[in-house]
């Protein structure tokens, strides 16, 4: 299937504010391609790519004082098939880990595992590892935390949607990835589109997704805790270990929001 997608960002910075980006899709995606992904600016602005640690395509701008629109569309292929599911994919032992994965088990930002680790082992310690563990984690967090709009929070850590019991794709992930690491899984944050392709539409407004993978039999495998359900025409922005090492955009100086629009949608429906 073909996939439209795309944004349009407004930004506020009071004075020029130098600004780092995460708005391209992921470099595994580019292949799939159909048109042209390029970042555009409705003022004068020199832009500067590059690929971070996790292997993401970056930008670095100074956003000029005032009001900056930020905003790309392009159409992507995407196989029209729902996330893969494998029941048998199995759990290394971290002994048999490679070195570049290990970091997916440790804390970070708002994966604190040094708090959930006696929950996860009480919980979670008697399922079978492997995809099956997995799976009992996504059902966990599905059933745990309420999704509203409403609670979102920017501070809220793994822990604190545990406590709070409701947030957005981000906490659902957080706590999951969490979880996941508590049970020596390996688990990263994701980012990207996620439009409501093969399900009734959904009457909130279009914003972009987070979910995790995580690292079983030599893969990394795609998991939502917040849907719970394999999905079809994920389009993959970023990874990292959660939403600090992906956050559209990470401003240093006064920067507001202003306006948020994003797409993502099968062409030709």
């Amino acid at each position: 299937m073909r996939i439209r997608a795309g944004y349009n960002l407004t930004y506020e910075c009071p004075k020029p504010t130098p600004m780092l980006l995460v708005l391209e899709i992921h470099p595994s995606r580019r292949v799939d391609l159909l048109t042209e992904q390029v970042i555009g600016f409705d003022r004068p602005i020199a832009a500067r790519g590059y690929i971070d640690s996790f292997g993401n395509a970056c930008t670095r701008i100074e956003a000029p004082a005032g009001l900056t629109t930020i905003s790309t569309t392009f159409e992507i292929y995407d196989s029209g098939k729902p996330d893969v599911v494998a029941p048998e994919a199995i759990q290394h032992d971290i002994k048999d880990l490679p070195d570049e994965v290990l970091t997916f088990l440790l804390g970070s930002r708002y994966c604190d595992t040094d708090r959930l680790g006696d929950f996860a082992w009480a919980t979670f310690g008697d399922t079978k590892p492997g995809w099956s563990r997995v799976q009992a984690i996504c059902d966990f967090v599905h059933n745990h935390i309420a999704f509203n709009y409403q609670n979102a929070d920017a501070l809220r850590t793994a822990h604190g949607g545990f406590i709070d019991r409701t947030g957005v794709c981000r906490d659902f992930a957080h706590l999951a990835i969490t979880l996941c690491r508590c049970m020596n899984i390996p688990a990263r944050y994701c980012t990207g589109y996620l439009g409501d392709i093969g399900i009734p539409p959904v009457p909130d407004p279009m914003d972009f997704s987070a979910w995790f993978q995580a690292y079983l039999s030599g893969h990394w495998f795609t998991f939502d805790a917040r849907h719970n359900h394999p999905r079809i025409g994920r389009i993959l922005m970023a990874t990292g270990r959660d939403a600090t090492d992906v956050a559209l955009s990470t401003s240093f100086g006064s920067s507001r929001l202003a306006h948020f629009e994003v797409i993502a949608e099968e062409v030709g429906t």
